[in-house]
């Protein structure tokens, strides 16, 4: 049952079509008076109703918010494979719910169904979560594990929607329509405060805690899990206090069963000497009653408008796929908090609340005084236009993060940045035809290069000669690279001689504001450093090189570190979010040793807040298309169509994420270049769409009233206006 379907009989809009008579069925209905909430006329039962939403909408947006970066990072997939599976997972979530719809409508009933299902939601979630744990099995369990439990999550939350809003709904009783009306206003405050909190919490989850030495998604998972656990139990709790309507039959498969056979009959009946029909759906006459081909004929004219909708959704789904990347290649820094990439999620549904009221109350009003006819479907063009600024913007942001971006080594090419530990200038040329002119000056001792050098290989890996010439010293030595890598040249001193080591860069992957850091020790004696209360390593005597090690960016002006027979501090300064350190501790003069501190991998600058623009206007976009298309659609159509028009309008998402899949996987062009083909497509569906609205003449309310015979079932009025006869297709 649709929420809002409010005063009509639920046996007019779901009995079954048939020549038979079928007596009325009575609801069964609990015979005690339902228990009430502080004497008040609301049900104490939607009390968990809402809980249970709340927790459930936590679940599913908390584990989604996290999901594109644990398959770039931790599955190890390709942006474009990430992204195609995450809307892959989204689509999936918009087709179950007609299953669901099916299942409660006219099998189990709304509260079997969101029991069942529920169970599959929560297993869904454990297998999940048992991918996301390092220390089960290989990448291939963990995509196994993976997948099985997005498809799980995805029947769950799909197959659950339809049903929670109206079941709550049916706690009412007809008298008590404004308070059904407020309680769909709760609802609705539930699933955007769950959406709200958990997009803010789980990437901190995933980020802010280490798991096996890295971000822990299991975690991440599991809390989500975990809450709909609650959301089980919580609404099991309320199991004796409901009122439960038996199943009655899916109106959506009534509608589909009557414009199939009206397209039966009419193929069947093509001789000429057939006299035709005003409209097509007239020829489901013979079966089905004149008011349910009525309300289908008026069905048809909102589905039609439906067509070009479903590529607003292929752009507003994007926020959690490709928004969420570009936000991995900024810069969370915001002075007073570190924002996460996936975190910047939260800022839709935080917009949705401020944006509803603002349109609503000022903006519409300002609008309406100016003598403007807003309407509608004017309104949803509106819309679409700014879903398109959105991601023209979000173009410009991406060509910007190119331009700051350090270019990345390409086939058979290397980056090469030479470091002087010695203590005059050191002369360096590679030797070669193609490299000799590379680094042209002497580098002088402890310099900071400004930037890397490029070399060209001839095969993907490659031996080199270097030349170093040291005061009167001439030095050869070789190292072996290998092509799309970068590479560090330290020359080290050792009294009188010099020599050279070459270190493989790694970029920082982080995307959680965490920094890389890597030590080389001069020293004659290990050093051992204390990064944090559980963080320490240590480096080797005479030019040791650490690995990476990861922490918190910000400032560390005191690292403890001792030797066998001392202990002392480094200042490390401040290390900024995403970029990764070259440290080298020295010892030049009689006191403490001293950190000599390099950007070993450029990063990004480009803050974060940068992404502020796109998404308030696609945010804005939404709440003046989706808000509005619910409400138009609604408006046009009969209310006992309204539960088709809901399965609709969820179609029309589940194929907007697969045109997402399908740009991700063959498009085959640069990221700003697809959000300019995304944001022109919208603008051309925006104009075909202003066009069909144009032509389209709306209803009004007073033509879509049933006549006086409504409380009849579709079955009886099949009895009173249709001749029965039995008829051959």
């Amino acid at each position: 049952m649709n929420p809002f379907q409010k005063n009509e009989s639920k046996e007019t809009l779901f009995s079954p079509v048939s020549t038979e008579e079928v007596p009325p069925r009575l609801l069964s209905l609990p015979k005690k008076p339902t228990p009430k909430i502080c004497g008040s006329n609301y049900p104490l039962s939607i009390a968990f109703i809402v809980v249970n939403e709340f927790c459930e909408r936590f679940s599913y947006y908390g584990m989604k918010a996290v999901l594109t970066l644990y398959f770039l990072y931790f599955l190890h997939w390709s942006e474009d494979t990430s992204t195609s599976i995450y809307h892959a997972f989204s689509s999936l979530c918009y087709f179950t719910p007609i299953l669901g719809a099916a299942i409660a409508d006219s099998w189990l009933g709304k509260f079997k169904t969101i029991i069942y299902l529920s169970l599959v939601y929560v297993l869904g979630h454990v297998v999940k979560s048992l991918g996301a744990l390092p220390i089960i099995g290989g990448q291939m369990v963990h995509t196994v594990l993976s997948l099985v439990g997005l498809s799980l999550i995805a029947l769950g939350t799909g197959g659950i929607k339809p049903c929670v809003a109206a079941f709550g709904g049916d706690q009412f009783e007809e008298k008590h329509a404004e308070e059904r009306t407020r309680y769909f206003s709760v609802f609705y405050l539930s699933i955007n405060a769950g959406s709200l909190i958990s997009t803010f919490i789980t990437p901190m989850l995933r980020g802010d805690v280490q798991c096996f030495g890295e971000d822990c998604y299991a975690l991440a998972f599991g809390v989500p899990g975990l809450l709909m656990v609650i959301a089980l139990v919580v609404f099991s709790m309320g199991s004796k206090i409901y009122r439960k309507p038996p199943p009655e039959g899916n109106i959506v498969t009534q509608v589909a069963k009557c414009i199939w056979f009206a397209i039966s009959n009419r193929f069947n009946n093509r001789s000429g000497d057939i006299p035709k029909r005003q409209h097509w759906l007239d020829w489901a006459a013979e079966k089905y009653p004149k008011q349910l081909i009525m309300d289908v004929k008026a069905l048809t004219r909102v589905l039609f408008l439906y067509i070009p909708l479903p590529m607003f959704w292929a752009l507003l789904d994007q926020q959690g796929s490709r928004w969420t990347l570009q936000a991995t290649r900024m810069n969370g820094n915001l002075g007073f908090f570190v924002l996460q990439p996936d975190q910047m999620q939260v800022l839709n549904p935080l917009l949705v609340l401020i944006f509803i009221p603002l349109f609503d109350l000022v903006i519409y009003r300002l609008v309406s005084k100016c003598g403007i006819n807003f309407s509608s479907l004017r309104k949803m063009a509106v819309g679409m236009i700014l879903a398109s600024l959105a991601f023209a913007v979000a173009a410009a942001v991406e060509i910007k993060i190119d331009r700051m971006t350090p270019p990345q080594p390409g086939s058979q090419k290397i980056f090469l940045q030479a470091l002087n530990l010695a203590d005059d200038e050191v002369k360096v040329t590679v030797l070669g035809d193609e490299n000799n002119t590379v680094l042209e000056e002497s580098i002088k001792s402890f310099q900071k290069m400004p930037h890397y050098a490029q070399l060209h290989l001839k095969t993907k890996s490659q031996d080199f000669h270097f030349y170093l010439k040291y005061h009167n010293l001439s030095v050869y030595t070789k190292h072996s690279m290998e092509e799309k890598n970068w590479y560090s040249l330290i020359i080290l001193e050792d009294g009188k001689n010099i020599s050279s080591m070459m270190v493989k860069v790694e970029e920082n992957k982080t995307t959680n504001g965490m920094t890389a850091v890597r030590f080389v020790n001069t020293l004659r004696k290990e050093v051992n450093i204390s990064l944090g209360t559980d963080i320490s390593l240590t480096v080797g005597e005479d030019y040791g090189v650490s690995a990476y090690t990861t922490l918190q960016s910000g400032e560390y002006p005191a690292v403890h570190c001792r030797t066998e027979d001392k202990n002392f501090s480094l200042n490390m300064g401040l290390l900024d979010p995403g970029a990764a350190y070259l440290f080298v501790i020295i010892n030049r003069t009689s006191q403490d040793p001293q950190a000599w501190k390099m950007e070993h991998m450029p990063t990004t600058k480009l803050s974060i807040a940068w992404q502020l623009p796109q998404y308030a206007l696609v945010t804005a976009g939404e709440v003046m298309f989706s808000v509005t298309g619910l409400e138009f659609s609604y408006s046009q159509a009969p209310t006992s169509m309204k539960s088709v028009l809901q399965a609709a309008w969820l179609l029309t998402v589940a194929v907007g994420n697969i045109i997402v899949l399908v740009v991700a996987q063959f498009s085959g062009l640069v990221q700003w270049a697809e959000f300019i083909l995304f944001s022109c497509l919208l603008l051309v569906v925006c104009l075909i769409f202003s066009i069909m609205g144009y032509n389209y003449v709306p209803i009004k309310p007073e033509d879509l009233q049933e006549p006086a015979d409504k409380h009849i079932p579709y079955t009886q009025r099949n009895m009173i206006n249709l001749e029965t006869k039995k008829t051959k297709l």
